[in-house]
């Protein structure tokens, strides 16, 4: 259960204040993004700090992707296009049981679209947009240059 939005996190931490929060809240207000990704865009937040907001967030731990070695045979499981469309990437996988890094954990849709795709039942990590970006392209790419060899 979600006790707290991201914003009022940030805010608690210092990692914004009250006038850069109001502004990110009248832009989506306006434009309906993420609070995380506005915020990002404005300049006042790293993508790591939304990241370690998130996971205090939703209780789901942090997995900066850089360090982690990814399987290229997971790649098979997630189409490309889904994977990019909603900001993940599968890492592990033992028996039905499927890790993803998710950008937005709280996408249930994406995570049932997941478990229906894989028939896994899906445990979430939180990382950044642009780890997940950059593990997409670079296992993606791997997987295909493996299966045309």
């Amino acid at each position: 259960i979600i006790t707290k939005r991201i914003g009022e996190i940030l805010l608690e931490r210092g990692v914004i204040n009250y006038k850069e929060l109001e502004k990110a809240l009248a832009h989506q207000k306006e434009h309906g993004e993420l609070m995380g990704q506005i915020l990002i865009q404005h300049g006042a937040v790293t993508e790591d700090e939304v990241a370690l907001a998130l996971t205090a967030q939703y209780g789901f731990p942090y997995l900066p992707l850089s360090k982690y070695e990814i399987d290229t045979e997971l790649t098979a499981l997630i189409p490309e296009t889904t994977a990019k469309q909603y900001c993940l990437i599968a890492i592990d996988r033992i028996g039905n049981a499927l890790t993803l890094a998710m950008a937005d954990p709280s996408n249930v849709q994406a995570i049932e679209e997941i478990e229906l795709l894989t028939k896994c039942v899906v445990q979430t990590f939180v990382s950044t947009p642009t780890d997940i970006t950059t593990a997409i392209d670079k296992y993606y790419k791997r997987a295909s240059n493996n299966t045309s060899a």
